[in-house]
């Protein structure tokens, strides 16, 4: 049977621990000099919706390091931006690729198109979930502290996409895990709901607040990110008032266990979520993360197509 990535709770504890490690080898060939050509004349179709930097350059390119190839459809190109169906679509590319990578707002149209499709697909980012992202952030951690399990990961700042698929990604590893964010602002209760269950079954904790310095006090990881995300530019004059207090500065980040790693997944707003002593300070990993996106993703990409 075939096997999608449309949110972390599609893979197990065990799938994600095999991804990481993958990921790593991958990584070490390449900086070495060595190409595995794993997916030698495969195809994956990429689907966007929303702009990217990141999520387009990494699957690009790791498909070209895999053997494969990849192709960028935007939906203004494709005939679903003309009313085709979201099944007929996914019938359509099924006869022509070998899996699909689909980046846009809504997570039911992403779940459609896997239940239509006789390929693999990947989740490349919704308004709901943003798997991939978690997983560069499992490796990064990982490569950082050499461990996952029992470390304790503070996120401050909107309950998001982002949020979602890192409590689901540290839940699913062992990692505590505290948020702190604005009234209005915190995380889905289904999406806590569940976590909580999951960490409860790897002893992780979960602590929600509305104070982002009890959230950092102690952490290992310090993460944070945009307040605006795509589609909410409209709320940006809003939301930097109900955010006043929650940007990762040096004070908050001093909470934090000496050596904190920062991470975001980018693109970032200095000055805003941010300051700029602390992305681009001592501390700061958050090109080691968009770097192992490549990593995770070619790791993700054997896994489901090869």
């Amino acid at each position: 049977m075939k096997k999608d990535l449309l949110t972390i709770f599609d893979l197990t504890s065990g799938d994600i621990e095999l991804l990481l490690r993958r990921a790593a080898s991958l990584k070490k060939k390449l900086k070495q000099g060595k190409i595995h050509q794993s997916l030698k004349g495969k195809s994956l179709g990429m689907i966007f919706e929303k702009s990217s930097t990141r999520t387009r350059v990494s699957f690009e390119v790791g498909m070209y390091q895999l053997g494969g190839q990849a192709l960028f459809l935007s939906s203004n190109d494709l005939q679903i931006g003309r009313g085709e169906s979201i099944a007929d679509t996914a019938r359509t590319l099924s006869r022509y690729l070998d899996g699909i990578m689909i980046r846009t707002f809504s997570q039911a149209m992403v779940e459609e198109l896997a239940h239509h499709a006789s390929i693999p697909v990947i989740n490349g980012l919704t308004d709901l979930h943003h798997p991939c992202q978690a997983l560069a952030d499992l490796f990064t951690i990982q490569e950082k502290k050499h461990a996952l399990k029992g470390l304790k990961v503070a996120y401050v700042g909107d309950g998001n996409n982002v949020a979602t698929s890192l409590i689901q990604a540290c839940v699913k590893t062992g990692i505590h895990f505290s948020i702190a964010t604005p009234v209005g602002y915190e995380l889905d209760i289904a999406v806590l709901k569940e976590a909580k269950t999951e960490g409860g079954k790897t002893s992780a904790d979960i602590e929600v607040t509305s104070d982002p310095h009890r959230a950092v006090k102690d952490a290992d990881v310090v993460y944070t990110d945009v307040w605006a995300s795509m589609g909410q530019e409209a709320e940006h004059a809003k939301r930097l008032k109900a955010f006043q207090g929650y940007q990762l500065d040096a004070k908050l980040l001093n909470a934090a266990r000496k050596g904190a790693l920062v991470m975001h997944c980018l693109p970032a707003h200095r000055g805003e979520e941010i300051s700029a002593e602390v992305i681009d300070g001592p501390q700061s990993v958050v090109f080691d993360q968009a770097e192992n996106r490549l990593h995770a993703q070619k790791a993700v990409l054997e896994m489901l197509m090869r």
